[in-house]
């Protein structure tokens, strides 16, 4: 048997962790590994346009699977190219192994040819981040890596020259067991006892949901019925606790709707649950917080607490609920709950009014269509702009949908990218990119991703004409909108001569048409929608300064936006609230 080179090592390692495949653009520095790829049955390399693509992709692949994924890129601009995605997936604690190649080991730091240092670029958006400079590193130095990703929730970077990688592998190579999953944190005892003390002593208490309630619906469910508590989140605990959720009142922060800020500060004890809310204005400072979080350094950063709970949320509450005592009085809940379905019905009718008349079409009419028309277990990707808002108010979860977006690292042009690793996870799952105009174009080359691999993703392309969301924080500033407008092609015409599905929709009646059609059609598929450029949104609670700066901009706005399905789920819920 011919021996090992450090590529092929590499590449073994990687299969054994659970990675299926490896996202990227090939070049010099990076051939030993790609071609070591070629000849691993139990890997594929996938051929994106732009190394951001090969990052976005890989993290939207950990975010879907849960498991161990993979990007790469070439040396000096190869890599550099990954760094947007890269910070993405790891905010969003996405478990990526990303290589980045090198130049020769020899002419490292003497100006040779894209000459950079990775293991300086990409330290912020790491856990781990190092150089092979000898074979001698391998495999340790690797498993090192995977293990940080894994273990630790987020990206870790190996860099390797590309000498380095066609040379021998060493014969008595250390390999080990790897950790492939992560463990559940249970609080301690003390921790226990004081939350136990103060949820029994507190006489409104409120829930507010983050991402790391995945997997904990039933225990949060069971908590909040037992101490007659509302129920908030985050745009990350959407997917995971507004479905099924009679205490539901909505979500908080600047894409929020409903009585999720009342209920959070109006309060008597706040409880985040598993959430790292960026927005501590929206929190309250006169009432005490309880935080729950699986990550130490999430604990106390964004408000004061009377108390920080280092756990699995599933874990603490597993341990919390049959120890509190049982709540009767419901008022404070009820009257969140009343709130919720008032502030709902307030909004929803400036967009089921004429809706078929409206040209340019309403985005919100879009979005409600389409979380109509997307299958039960639909993957939808989501651009960051008023893409985030239509997603958040319109788009209804179910346990079986996915939503995906750069929700923590906020950058634009992820949705089609996200959707290229979602795809590749089930390619008989439907895959929906919610794409801006801005975003999509920005990254528009990996449509040809799509049709090169066949993936049968969807892209709904929400086509304003602008950047949105920035002409909206003009607005609250006071400032004329200035640089904002795309001077944009027919883009679905671009989509067909790519080779792929596309339809341009202009007016309302057209829609549903357009979208089943290309949600039949096998292969990929772009619906253009030219939509209304006015339809923008603000949050639930505005300061006097953001009101003097939109009566500084002459414009012709819409200060609150349709909540979809979740209008008749707060109708629902108001059925448990006792007549008096």
């Amino acid at each position: 048997m011919a021996k090992q080179n450090v590529a092929e090592q590499f590449v073994d390692i990687l299969a054994r962790a659970g990675v299926k495949r490896m996202y990227g653009v090939v070049g010099d520095s990076l051939n030993p590994v790609v071609d070591a790829i070629r000849r691993n049955s139990a890997i594929d390399w996938v051929h994106v346009r732009h190394e951001e693509t090969a990052a976005f992709a890989a993290g939207a692949e950990a975010q879907i699977t849960g498991s161990l994924a993979a990007c790469a890129g070439s040396c000096g601009p190869g890599n550099l190219h990954l760094i947007n995605g890269l910070y993405d997936a790891h905010r969003s604690m996405a478990p990526v192994l990303a290589l980045a190649s090198h130049i020769p080991s020899s002419e490292i730091g003497l100006g040779y040819f894209q000459e950079t240092h990775p293991e300086l670029l990409f330290q912020e958006c790491s856990h781990y981040n190092e150089m092979i400079s000898n074979p001698e590193q391998m495999p340790r130095l690797l498993q090192t890596a995977i293990q940080h990703a894994i273990g630790r929730g987020g990206v870790s970077v190996v860099s390797m020259p590309g000498d380095v990688a066609s040379k021998p592998a060493p014969e008595k190579s250390i390999e080990h067991a790897l950790v492939t999953t992560r463990p559940t944190v249970r609080p301690g005892d003390d921790e226990i006892d004081k939350l136990c003390r103060m949820v029994d002593e507190a006489k409104r208490v409120t829930l507010f949901c983050g991402s790391g309630t995945a997997g904990a619906h039933a225990e949060v469910m069971e908590f909040a019925e037992k101490i007659k508590s509302p129920v908030g989140h985050a745009l990350r605990g959407k997917e995971w606790i507004q479905y099924d959720n009679p205490y539901d009142v909505g979500m908080s922060g600047l894409l929020g709707y409903g009585a999720a800020y009342e209920a959070t500060n109006e309060c008597d004890l706040l409880v985040l649950l598993g959430t790292d809310f960026p927005y501590n204005a929206f929190l309250p400072d006169d009432v005490k917080i309880v935080q729950v979080d699986v990550r130490p350094e999430h604990l106390g950063r964004r408000s004061k607490l009377d108390l920080a709970v280092w756990g699995d949320v599933r874990e603490t509450l597993r341990c919390l609920t049959p120890r509190v005592k049982p709540k009767s009085d419901r008022k404070f809940l009820d009257r969140m709950l009343k709130k919720h379905a008032n502030a709902l019905e307030g909004v929803v009718k400036a967009y089921t009014r004429k809706v078929e008349k409206h040209v340019p079409i309403h985005p919100e009419y879009v979005a409600s269509v389409l979380d109509e028309m997307a299958d039960d277990d639909a993957v939808f990707t989501v651009d960051t702009g008023m893409n985030n808002v239509w997603a958040a108010r319109y788009l209804t979860p179910n346990g079986k949908r996915r939503v995906i977006g750069s929700f923590s690292h906020g950058s634009m042009a992820n949705a089609l990218p996200q959707a290229i690793g979602a795809q590749f996870t089930d390619l008989n799952r439907q895959v929906v990119a919610m794409s801006g105009d801005g975003g999509f174009s920005m990254l528009m080359g990996d449509l040809l991703t799509l049709v090169q691999h066949d993936l049968p993703v969807k892209v709904v392309l929400f086509n304003n004409s602008s950047l949105g969301m920035v002409e909206l924080e003009m607005l609250v500033a006071g400032l004329p909108s200035y640089g904002t407008t795309n001077k944009n092609p027919d883009f679905a015409a671009i989509a067909r001569a790519a080779g792929a599905y596309g339809v341009r929709v202009e007016k309302p009646k057209q829609l549903q048409s357009a979208l089943k059609d290309a949600f039949k059609y096998k292969g990929p598929a772009l619906v253009d929608v030219v939509t209304d450029p006015n339809a923008l949104s603000i949050p639930p609670k505005i300061s006097a300064d953001m009101v003097t700066g939109f009566a500084l901009s002459a414009s012709k706005i819409v200060l609150d936006g349709g909540v979809g399905r979740m209008l008749q789920m707060a109708r629902s819920n108001l059925r448990n609230v006792p007549r008096p």
